[in-house]
């Protein structure tokens, strides 16, 4: 599993650290949007845009923005409240492509006021 995530985003990061998905699914690869990575243009190529959202490749497929986060909740482990209550929210597809417009949101407002500029 690769996982394609802006490294300056303080809720992306705080996300992936409450997933606990190498316990789930073995070795994760996370990849920040910022490094220059060269697997960064394959998502690039797929037509993806990192700005409006998470990418994640699992299953030999990519995964983007709420439905990424919808395939990370139905791989993670409900241990702890902060999780559990994530689980909940993100784990029903239609509940989670309701919210995430609502989350890309946050992130750019919260960027802007950090005064880092967009992925793209």
């Amino acid at each position: 599993m690769e996982i394609f995530y802006d490294g300056q985003c303080p809720f992306c990061r705080g996300y992936l650290g409450l997933v606990d998905l190498r316990r789930e699914v073995g070795p994760v690869d996370l990849v920040d949007a910022r490094s220059g990575d060269p697997r960064l243009a394959e998502v690039r190529d797929a037509g993806l845009s990192l700005e409006e959202g998470m990418v994640v490749r699992h299953g030999g497929r990519f995964w983007h923005g709420a439905d990424a986060i919808w395939l990370l909740s139905t791989l993670t482990e409900a241990r702890g409240l902060h999780r559990r209550i994530l689980r909940w929210l993100l784990r029903d597809r239609l509940r989670a492509g309701r919210l995430y417009p609502w989350f890309v949101s946050g992130r750019r407002a919260t960027l802007r006021l950090l005064g880092r500029k967009p992925l793209e």
